[in-house]
């Protein structure tokens, strides 16, 4: 069995623990009946919260970079990096060389050939059409979107792809929240409601006011750093072997720390854009909720339009102790995909 596989049954499993069966809840009507759509800014919005970025809050946060230093957020895209359930990371370089000789002076090439969710993998960004919720009247997305609606297929999301927000792009204040020092030390796998692996609201107030940054505000990106990414970790991910990536793929798929909806719904009061962190969920797995697994991601995205990046590298901001910066990234504009792959830039 290959790490990967064995990193997916592993989440398989974690995850098993705390669904509910399909068969228990035929529908959530919460979306028709709370009057999600339309949202903020009109029926025909495909971008979400991204809306709330203004050249007034673009120049407010460039004043954030002043020591001239930037931190690209990205993990490395390997084939034996964790993945969720059956993801994968397939490259080849067919050929080698893939193409030539060319002229006189013998040009040869070389492309790479890859298969992939290449939304969701790896460092990912949540779009429109990754996250909806099955209603009385079908599987219910961003919006007020419907699966069923036209445009909508196996060729691409139509009006949810990822290419809306990406026509907007990140340009924010970031801020790093390191809940690691409040902790004092790695976040723990939550077992259950009340664990130190769940940061909740009033821990999101702690740690604003530990670091000496301002209230999280419009407009703002918050990113959470939970230490389970170190688990896997780009930069001495090769240094080991098969069997200790085997073990470290487990652990990292085994669930994870983060944020529980009381933080959620304290950031989306406060009108923020986009969360991310250091794990594959940003949210606690499991929740404070055994029965709405990933209760964050329908709140935010399926509700509000706050977007979600998952699996950044947030070590450099950590040792800076970069708590607040100017964060800049936008989704690839690929017509009707889900998500996203991406390398962020924070500059500060």
């Amino acid at each position: 069995m290959t790490v990967r596989s064995i990193g997916a049954a592993v989440l398989t499993a974690a995850i098993a623990t705390f669904a509910v069966p399909l068969g228990a809840q035929q529908a959530n009507d919460e979306p028709l009946t709370q009057n999600w759509a339309p949202g903020e800014w009109g029926a025909d919005d495909k971008a979400g919260a991204v809306n709330r970025t203004t050249p007034a809050l673009v120049l407010k946060a460039l004043q954030l970079v002043k020591q001239g230093k930037t931190a690209t957020l990205g993990k490395v895209y390997a084939g034996d990096a964790p993945a969720f359930g059956s993801r994968g990371w397939r490259m080849t370089i067919p050929g080698l060389p893939t193409g030539g000789p060319f002229g006189k002076h013998q040009l040869v090439y070389n492309d790479e050939y890859l298969a992939t969710e290449i939304g969701q993998i790896g460092t990912q960004f949540d779009g429109p059409g990754h996250i909806g919720v099955i209603t009385s009247k079908g599987k219910f997305f961003y919006n007020g979107r419907f699966l069923d609606d036209p445009g909508i297929n196996a060729y691409g999301m139509g009006p949810l792809g990822v290419e809306h927000v990406a026509e907007k792009g990140f340009v924010c204040r970031g801020v790093l929240l390191d809940a690691v020092a409040l902790r004092g030390g790695q976040l723990p796998i939550p077992k259950g409601p009340g664990d130190p692996g769940i940061i909740t609201d009033k821990d999101v107030e702690a740690m604003i006011e530990r670091q000496g940054i301002a209230p999280i505000g419009e407009g703002d990106c918050v990113f959470l750093h939970t230490g389970h990414g170190d688990i896997w970790h780009p930069k001495d991910w090769d240094k080991f072997d098969a069997a200790d990536k085997t073990k470290r793929v487990a652990d990292f798929n085994a669930g994870e720390p983060g944020f529980g909806i009381s933080a959620c719904n304290y950031l989306a009061e406060r009108r923020i854009i986009l969360t991310g962190a250091d794990s594959w969920a940003v949210e606690a797995v499991p929740g404070e909720n055994a029965d709405k697994p990933f209760e964050c991601h329908v709140q935010m995205q399926t509700r509000r339009g706050i977007w979600n990046i998952e699996n950044l590298d947030l070590s450099q901001l950590v040792e800076d102790k970069a708590y607040e910066f100017l964060f800049v990234w936008a989704p690839l504009k690929m017509k009707g995909a889900t998500g996203s792959p991406g390398n962020p830039v924070a500059l500060y």
